[in-house]
């Protein structure tokens, strides 16, 4: 059974904690062979006035949003075509690739692109995973199946996509796409 014990400094929130005890238990997980009840994670919350670093008194780090939240509310906003708040989401030196089509910088050159291909799609999520890249950057992955409908009107659904999105300061800087639609449309 393993135990995990973290030491931080006094001040973060109890969901901040939470996320804290999740990732741990997930941690621990990717290398030793638990169940989720079997991992335990103590977290010790230390004084401000306890807390040194190189001989000088150190501030609590604020923690970082949820990146898989900074995700999940740039797609809802975008399947409720609410373009202007889910742009808000973007650095400014954001990128998009899509299967097929040069790299894209803003949500217009996104809908240009679009526009010629299908009249409407949306998504369904079977499941997201975040995690955290060697760099400063966080990595969500989603994945599921897109539905719509082609330009002539037709339907089309189950059409398998994988989405990655890179986060970094709380804003997405890049997001890469994988799906079946053009082999679909070819058969179509």
């Amino acid at each position: 059974m393993p135990i995990v014990e973290l030491h931080v400094m006094e001040g973060y929130d109890v969901q901040e904690k939470q996320r804290l005890g999740a990732f741990l238990t997930r941690a621990v997980r990717f290398v030793i062979p638990a169940e989720p009840d079997a991992v335990t994670v103590l977290i010790h919350d230390t004084p401000e006035q306890n807390f040194f670093r190189g001989g000088e008194p150190k501030q609590l780090a604020r923690a970082k949003q949820d990146p898989e939240l900074i995700v999940r509310a740039f797609l809802s906003e975008m399947g409720e075509r609410a373009f202007e708040n889910a742009g808000l989401r973007l650095a400014p030196d954001f990128v998009m690739q899509f299967p097929g089509a040069p790299p894209m910088r803003d949500l217009a050159d996104l809908m240009a692109w679009a526009a010629i291909r299908y009249r409407k799609i949306a998504k369904t999520y079977v499941g997201f995973d975040a995690l955290q890249s060697d760099g400063n950057a966080a990595i969500v992955y989603c994945r599921g199946t897109l539905s719509g409908e082609w330009l002539d009107g037709t339907p089309f659904e189950g059409i398998r996509f994988i989405d990655s999105f890179e986060v970094e300061d709380n804003l997405i800087t890049r997001q890469d796409v994988w799906n079946d639609i053009a082999e679909v449309k070819a058969q179509a």
